[in-house]
């Protein structure tokens, strides 16, 4: 089993290497429906799968001086205390239990869902935002509008472990459209650390995180992260991003029924 999730490890890292879509949308389900890890198990152990990944991102951005720190803040001043407001919510319903279970498989379900609409629409709805310039957010309503978003954030990603990712980033992108793709990509990997990492210490205080499955996924997941940047460039993205769509259209339905 041990090499059936280095595998599965190595799978995922090249499609998020290729793609740029969160781990999560990815991991979380596989585990799940595969693998038949229970729902808190796999939420937590991907949390901590991705506070380690998302850490040796952060410091290839910040010395190439693509994160926005200003953004971070404000998204995890609204992300941290939701993740730790969601974490005491799990432990006082019982975040083993099968009712909390299901509950976290369908949310595992909505995330991904949201995730292929993130994937589909980025793209329309920021020609919209660029066509409409008036209705563009500013200064104290665009900051209130950061805050609350990163709080939807913190709740999405710590019951399902998805949400960092695609949905993040198109969240930035409709906030600041003027941000560059490498600032977004930045600042969006900079503040899921600390997100993922206190979501994940939350997850260890509730014993859902299976230390010997989390580093066989990172074994895995190391060199299918850089080959999966080495080849982007020679697929074509539209065909990629249209395929992983269909998979996790398919996949929420999975989880679903």
């Amino acid at each position: 089993m041990t090499l059936s999730y280095i595998v599965s490890g190595f799978a995922v890292g090249l499609l998020v290497g290729m793609t740029g879509v969160g781990g999560g949308s990815l991991m979380t389900p596989l585990l799940t429906l595969l693998f038949g890890v229970p729902p808190s198990v796999a939420v937590g152990t991907d949390l901590a799968f991705a506070s380690i990944t998302k850490s040796a991102g952060t410091l290839t951005h910040r010395l190439r001086g693509t994160i926005r720190w200003d953004i971070v803040k404000r998204l995890c001043i609204g992300a941290l205390p939701a993740a730790v407001v969601s974490t005491l919510a799990l432990k006082s319903f019982g975040t083993l239990s099968p009712e909390i279970g299901q509950i976290i498989r369908y949310s595992i379900a909505g995330s991904v869902l949201l995730t292929v609409v993130a994937l589909i629409f980025k793209g329309r709805m920021l020609a919209w935002i660029n066509a409409h310039p008036e209705k563009q957010l500013q200064d104290n309503k665009l900051a209130a509008a950061t805050i609350i978003s990163g709080a939807v954030l913190g709740v999405l990603v710590t019951v399902s472990s998805i949400g960092a990712g695609a949905i993040g980033a198109t969240l930035l992108v409709m906030l600041y459209p003027r941000m560059s793709s490498a600032e977004v990509a930045g600042t969006d990997i900079a503040y899921a650390v600390p997100l993922t990492a206190i979501a994940a210490l939350g997850h260890w205080w509730l014993g859902s995180i299976h230390w010997e499955l989390l580093a066989s996924l990172l074994v895995g997941s190391l060199p299918g992260i850089t080959l999966g940047s080495w080849v982007a460039r020679s697929v074509p993205e539209k065909f990629l991003r249209v395929l992983l769509a269909m998979t996790l259209t398919g996949v929420a339905v999975k989880l679903i029924y």
